[in-house]
């Protein structure tokens, strides 16, 4: 039952993706990140000193790693978002799971392990030709950089998610390491505004403007109902209840913005969600308590 906590994560985390696409309309992708990461720092500092816990750190390098790699990837998503119909922006960041399996089949051919990741393969495989499904469409629509930049939004909540797993291993509690994340999106978003235009409030439509602050506390909502889902759930189940956020993301993605998805994107959205349970599946036996990835 504690699984679904997961869901409602997950419906979180779909909420928050419609708002960065209202947002998207005013703002540019930087100017999103940092907002985000604002609002979450506000937010995680409440319940960090809620909790009374302490946001000293024995591991400041560990974070400000997982901080890169993962404002890239929550950057590389926005874009996404912005750019592609919800769902499928959506369904290429949840590819996560399938890039981890990479990873570890990678890692396995690397040191000569090969033997017993047959089935691994297989899911990693499965999970791309979903990917060329859901892409195909869009290459008439102009939107296949949009998708690649996606896909790779994946590859980066993957090695975000493998760091979170490491920042767990050493004992770091989650609201640190959700706190430290924020303030390394805020950092990277600010930059990114001084480089690219900063849009002037005037010009931002009240609508778009709406969004800011349920962006980052919708971010934070969700990662607290994830945290106890893998703390108090079984590993498995709610790793694979995580995909119902694809399911929120295509009802808002038909019914908010009248998104057309070919049969053939929708057959590649569905071999996806296959290809990443099937790999949690299989990753479940070699690492049974994996932790959450963030968004």
């Amino acid at each position: 039952m504690q699984a679904l906590w997961m869901v409602v994560a997950s419906f979180f985390f779909a909420l928050m993706a419609v708002g960065i696409k209202f947002a998207s309309h005013s703002f540019g992708t930087f100017e999103l990140v940092f907002y985000r990461g604002l609002v979450s720092i506000v937010f995680m500092g409440i319940v960090v000193r809620a909790r009374g816990a302490s946001l000293r750190t024995p591991v400041p390098m560990m974070h400000l790693t997982r901080s890169g790699v993962g404002v890239v990837s929550l950057g590389s998503w926005f874009y996404a978002i912005a750019h592609l119909p919800l769902a499928t922006a959506m369904t290429l960041n949840y590819m996560s799971g399938v890039w981890v399996a990479a990873f570890i089949v990678g890692g396995a051919l690397l040191y000569g392990q090969s033997e017993k990741q047959g089935p691994l393969l297989g899911t990693v495989l499965l999970g791309f030709a979903g990917v060329v499904l859901t892409l195909r469409p869009t290459i008439d629509h102009d939107q296949l950089f949009a998708g690649v930049v996606g896909l790779l939004s994946g590859m980066g909540a993957a090695l975000a998610y493998m760091q979170v797993t490491a920042l767990g291993r050493v004992g770091e509690p989650e609201e640190r390491t959700v706190f430290y994340f924020s303030v390394g999106t805020a950092l990277v978003g600010i930059i990114g505004m001084l480089v690219t235009d900063m849009t002037p409030w005037a010009q931002v439509r009240w609508q778009d403007a709406a969004w800011v602050v349920p962006i980052g506390v919708l971010a934070s909502l969700g990662q607290l109902c994830m945290t106890r889902a893998y703390s108090q759930g079984a590993t498995l189940v709610v790793a694979s209840m995580q995909y119902a956020g694809i399911v929120f993301a295509s009802i808002f993605s038909l019914t908010l913005f009248g998104d057309h998805i070919a049969p053939m994107g929708w057959l590649g959205i569905a071999i996806i969600v296959t290809s990443g349970v099937l790999a949690t599946a299989l990753r479940s036996r070699a690492l049974p308590n994996t932790p959450a990835e963030e968004h």
